[in-house]
């Protein structure tokens, strides 16, 4: 992502403050007006190898229990073009939200900061950020993970975040099937006709996960899963999973014999070993840390490879990261300031 070293609009910034630069409160809509698939691709791009280059400070996401669901905080710090940025995300998941209350399971807010003085720059609405960085790191990983021409996709869950990643795929890769799984068999055929005519692809409803998977050689996983129901005889050899429900530590989709199985590459190793389908494997005993074979960012960079054999299974244990996350917003945040998009807010001024 090539960005500018200084803002838009305001070529100096502490000049501007002085003058009562205001912070933007941005709204799901605004963000998704200002936001195409590739923008995302891009931001998140850039926030893996800022990463991969040491130019990125992400501490792990700390977690909050309530009766009916999580709150989860993810901060991290980067530079971009010669200019930090940091960035926090409190995201509530509540996943019987759609049934109860007729709201969505994941809503929260981002707060974007100046990285050299501290200031407030954005206030960001993060359904449509955490939905999209989500997407755009799976298209990431599969072109160094997954096989060539995938034209086949099965996907486990279909709620907000499976619809995301589907989307994306679609702009990516030459998609002529798609096979959708979910708990909820009715849910999974209504999201195939709606889907399947938005995209105009063909999209089947299976009752059985394994339906899905064991024709599939590219697999996603986004359930609100606590027990593993990912197993190795329900993938076939040579598949690129991509699995990304798991994002909080309670969570689970992959079972631990297969991720043994598996060539492992993960978003952040720390965060993955803490709240991946990584966790559940290491505390099952079925690998260690050390088995890992690469962060997606060793491979972005060149540092270990990626796919090297067609018959070869490899798991991208994708957690969310809040880099991902700190990319995206700055990236909005520069496109709402040069179009004068969202409401604005002096936080710092008397």
């Amino acid at each position: 992502m090539d960005l500018p070293e200084r803002d838009p609009v305001v070529p100096d910034r502490r000049d501007a403050l002085r003058h009562g630069l205001p912070a933007l409160v941005l709204s799901r809509r605004d963000i998704a007006g200002l936001m195409s698939l590739p923008d995302y691709e891009a931001a998140v791009e850039a926030a893996f190898r800022a990463y991969g280059n040491g130019d990125v400070e992400s501490p792990l996401p700390t977690h909050v229990k309530t009766p009916n669901g999580t709150f989860h905080a993810k901060s991290a710090g980067l530079r971009l073009a010669r200019r930090h940025y940091a960035a926090v995300k409190m995201n509530g998941n509540f996943p019987q939200n759609p049934k109860r209350n007729g709201l969505p399971t994941i809503q929260g807010v981002v707060m974007l900061c100046d990285g050299d003085d501290g200031t407030v720059l954005a206030i960001l609405d993060s359904i449509e950020v955490t939905l999209r960085r989500t997407a755009a790191a799976t298209v990431l990983a599969a072109r160094y993970l997954a096989r060539n021409q995938c034209d086949r996709v099965a996907l486990c869950g279909c709620g907000a975040q499976g619809r995301a990643q589907l989307e994306a795929l679609a702009a990516a890769l030459p998609l002529k099937h798609v096979l959708v799984w979910d708990v909820d068999h009715d849910r999974a055929q209504q999201f195939a006709r709606e889907i399947g005519a938005a995209l105009r692809l063909e999209v089947e409803a299976v009752t059985e996960p394994q339906h899905a998977t064991q024709c599939a050689r590219f697999i996603v996983t986004a359930t609100t899963a606590r027990a593993p129901f990912l197993t190795p005889a329900m993938v076939p050899a040579g598949a690129f999973i991509a699995a990304v429900g798991a994002d909080n530590p309670e969570k689970s989709e992959l079972a631990p014999e297969l991720m043994a199985a598996s060539t492992i590459v993960v978003d952040l190793l720390a965060q993955a070993a803490t709240m991946g389908d990584l966790h559940h494997a290491i505390d099952a005993g079925a690998m260690t840390a050390g088995d890992v074979h690469a962060e997606l960012a060793d491979v972005i960079v060149g540092r270990k490879p990626g796919r090297t054999r067609d018959d070869q299974t490899i798991v991208f244990d994708s957690t969310g990261t809040a880099m991902q996350d700190v990319a995206s917003a700055v990236a909005i945040w520069q496109r709402a300031t040069a179009k004068r998009i969202g409401t604005s807010i002096h936080f710092g001024a008397l």
